[in-house]
């Protein structure tokens, strides 16, 4: 039996605290993860939540996709379809609820668990904080809605990230604009505390339509790029390059890519 904890919801005073709380294990993510997140999101919703929190215990914030559930799928072209489609309705619904969304980010936000932090509204990191997509080096293209980076850090730094697998510290992250404010590690949960206050202490409606006006103006069509992002990871994944990525990354070797 699996004594892995289930994601855990809070509301409290006109906000919704989502935790992620395996983040010893790295918060990987599966099925039963975005699952447990997509129906987070819609519960803060129906309870009209204005400001929605997604944060994480442990040691990290999000490592990425669970890279054994891909290997262990009998279809894993079904599987990754599957997924990516589950995990893109959660970005989704992060961009468009009125909810003004904070991701509080520590340690590592890689893979999935990057653009999963930057579909925030106001994303604030601690000084650990380290930023990164990976997916080039299991053979797949990126993935979890990593097109809106190109909106929050502009197309040339996005394609670095993506091609070259840098990664972004939490300073520059806020220098390029993705990351609000910067804090302490030991310092982050209480100044998320102080800007939920802040935000919950601010018109409402006001706030709520800034952020679909901004928003809209920025990608009018979010949903056409996460399902050609969709459709491409489920063709990577089945291809020889995908399997050898993931299986390399398994056996905790480089990869043998071949086009």
């Amino acid at each position: 039996m699996s004594d892995r904890l289930p994601i855990d919801l809070e509301l409290r005073d006109g906000a919704a605290w989502i935790t992620l709380p395996n983040g010893d294990r790295g918060n990987a993510v599966d099925q039963q993860l975005v699952d447990e997140l997509l129906a987070a999101v819609a519960r803060a919703r129906r309870e009209q939540a204005r400001v929605v929190v997604l944060r994480a215990t442990g040691r990290f914030f999000c490592v990425g996709g669970d890279i054994r559930s891909f290997a262990d799928a009998p279809d894993v072209g079904a599987y990754v379809d599957d997924l990516a489609d589950s995990l893109h309705r959660v970005v989704a619904e992060l961009q468009r609820m009125p909810a003004v969304v904070v991701s509080v980010v520590h340690s590592t936000a890689a893979g999935a668990g990057f653009p999963l932090a930057a579909a925030a509204d106001v994303v604030l990191a601690g000084r650990s904080a380290k930023f990164t997509l990976g997916y080039s080096k299991i053979g797949l293209s990126v993935d979890g809605g990593t097109s809106l980076l190109v909106h929050s850090l502009g197309l040339h730094r996005a394609l670095r990230l993506a091609l070259l697998e840098d990664v972004l510290t939490a300073e520059e992250a806020q220098q390029a604009g993705l990351v609000a404010r910067v804090h302490d590690d030991e310092a982050l949960a209480p100044e998320a505390e102080k800007l939920v206050e802040r935000l919950l202490a601010g018109p409402p409606e006001a706030l709520a339509a800034t952020k679909r006006l901004l928003r809209e103006t920025a990608d009018p069509a979010p949903e056409r790029a996460l399902q050609a992002e969709t459709r491409s990871i489920r063709e990577r994944s089945v291809s020889a390059d995908g399997r050898e990525g993931v299986r390399a990354f398994l056996d905790k070797r480089a990869p043998q890519f071949g086009g």
